[in-house]
């Protein structure tokens, strides 16, 4: 890892780099948008890794309320809120069973009541799988408790608008006042407009702030949002005609709302051949200068945005010479601006330079985030290199680890090793992801079942193709036609009758457990 800033590069894209950085003042506290969506984070808990691990492992797919019920029952297991909830928070893969532990838990004679963190992570467990009308049951049982926030209908609104359905969400976020007792306020509104942004329905977000900004007094952080939003599908325009909006009202962006649309001027850039490099990073800096005379100091955020274009753009040299220069201005660097220089560095094949300043990292106390370390697995999946992605893999899992393995890292490595044909070692990785309890999730099977299935394994690939539904993920269409055409190909006809046949089963079977909650079958 070269020390000092490189000296060669010397192209007007470089000069702009420095140039970036002449009047930079110490970086600020970067604003937040609201969070009201936030559920508790999954603490450390011996006990709740180890009741989840027994309920995954031994509970019944076709009647999934039996195993809790045993454990409260029979199992000598003092079932605090506190545990309770952060069980369910582990058990968000297997929305059947999730339900089903609350279920035992409300109706359990010593049980403590459910607290309202519970009901929120069963809905957003149940939203995750689809099953909408059971999480309204569940949703009318929080009510019932006293349990039901509006937080409940936040998540719930969120998991409608991923699943597309952007108008169930509005109904829900109306609905509030008839289980909470009062309107929704200026706040949560806000997070409904977030959450529309985030997932890319800025013209559903802007139709509805126009139909009720009388209603919710527009502020910088609500047209901060539908930037936000109308930057992360590309349209800039609209993004500026929210901003001068915003001016003309009298409302002063901060930096948040400059940062956004730094962002959108770079994120979505073609920045090939250099031409267009060199436009982006003057456009870049015209809007850092418009920051500085409305007396707005660019924060590190600001900085981390340049050096990802930096990186998109595959320039080694410049995202060192402006990574140096921050650290000698007094600009701390954060995780994302050490994941960008590392991401651009092994991307370029740099892997001793990126794992230098990954060290370095650790000493400065920047704990390394999953994200960082997908820079060198992806690298390494290019490469077809297993022995070092193994290496890594183990360095994180380890004990002591600052840094453990999360959704993502293990779907890469499971990628990786079912496209090189190790599924002995793609199952490790599967057991030890299983164990950890932050998956599988829908991409985890779907990866195994397609990769299953182009290695012609049909009994392996049925075999996570019924597990799958088993745990309450709705394959997808595409899952469910390679899985069939590869049968009837194979001239295994006899076979698929037979997965349909138990799919007939489980949906037949799992519906008369819970009649009260809707929950969907499974349908073709």
């Amino acid at each position: 890892m070269p020390s000092r800033l490189p000296a060669g590069g010397g192209s007007a894209a470089r000069i702009a780099a420095v140039r970036l950085l002449c009047t930079a003042a110490a970086a600020g506290e970067t604003l937040s948008l609201p969070h009201l969506l936030a559920l508790p984070p999954v603490a450390p808990s011996p006990a709740a890794d180890e009741l989840a691990r027994l309920l995954l492992a031994h509970h019944n797919p076709f009647h999934p309320a039996e195993s809790p019920l045993q454990i409260l029952s029979g199992g000598g297991v003092s079932l605090t809120g506190d545990l309770l909830v952060q069980l369910l928070l582990r058990l968000r893969g297997a929305s059947k069973l999730a339900l089903s532990l609350l279920h035992a838990a409300r109706l359990h004679p010593s049980a403590p009541r459910p607290p309202a963190d519970a009901y929120d992570a069963v809905v957003d467990a149940l939203g995750r799988a689809r099953q909408f009308d059971a999480a309204w049951r569940v949703l009318v049982d929080a009510a019932a408790d006293g349990a039901a926030s509006p937080r409940t209908f936040a998540v719930l609104a969120r998991r409608y608008v991923a699943a597309g359905m952007t108008r169930q969400a509005v109904r829900a976020f109306d609905d509030m006042e008839a289980f909470v007792g009062r309107e929704p306020d200026g706040g949560e509104f806000a997070t409904l407009l977030d959450t529309l942004c985030k997932y890319k329905y800025p013209k559903v977000a802007t139709e509805i702030f126009n139909k009720r900004k009388y209603k919710y007094e527009p502020n910088e952080k609500m047209y901060t949002i539908l930037i936000y939003g109308w930057c992360k599908v590309n349209r800039s325009d609209m993004a500026q005609k929210f901003l001068q909006d915003m001016l003309d009202r009298g409302i002063e962006p901060n930096t948040v709302t400059y940062n956004i649309l730094l962002n959108g001027i770079c994120r979505h850039a073609s920045l090939h051949p250099d031409n267009r490099f060199d436009r982006t990073v003057h456009a870049a800096e015209d809007l850092l200068k418009q920051m500085r005379d409305r007396g707005i100091e660019p924060d590190v955020t600001s900085y981390s945005i340049i050096l990802h274009v930096y990186s998109r753009a595959h320039k080694p040299e410049l995202c060192l010479c402006m990574f140096r220069s921050m650290k000698e201005r007094g600009i701390c660097p954060t995780v994302a601006t050490y994941t960008s220089v590392i991401k651009c560095l092994a991307s370029c094949g740099r892997l001793e330079d990126a794992e230098t300043l990954l060290h370095e990292m650790s000493a400065e106390g920047v704990c390394p985030s999953p994200a960082t370390y997908s820079c060198f697995f992806k690298e390494y999946r290019g490469r077809k290199d297993m022995s070092s992605a193994l290496h890594l893999y183990n360095k994180m899992k380890a004990p002591g680890s600052q840094t453990a393995p999360d959704i993502h890292t293990y779907n890469i490595l499971l990628g990786m090793f079912i496209r090189l044909n190790r599924h002995g070692t793609a199952m490790e990785i599967w057991n030890d992801m299983c164990e950890s309890t932050v998956g599988p999730d829908l991409d985890s099977y779907t990866l195994l079942v397609h990769g299953f299935c182009d290695c012609q394994k049909w009994r392996e690939a049925c075999q996570f193709f019924m597990e799958m539904i088993e745990k309450g993920f709705l394959p997808q269409k595409i899952t469910f036609e390679t899985l069939y055409r590869g049968l009837i190909q194979a001239d295994m006809l006899r076979t698929w009758r037979r997965l349909k046949r138990r799919v007939d089963e489980e949906a037949a079977k799992f519906g008369d457990e819970f009649k009260l909650y809707h929950i969907k079958a499974y349908k073709r």
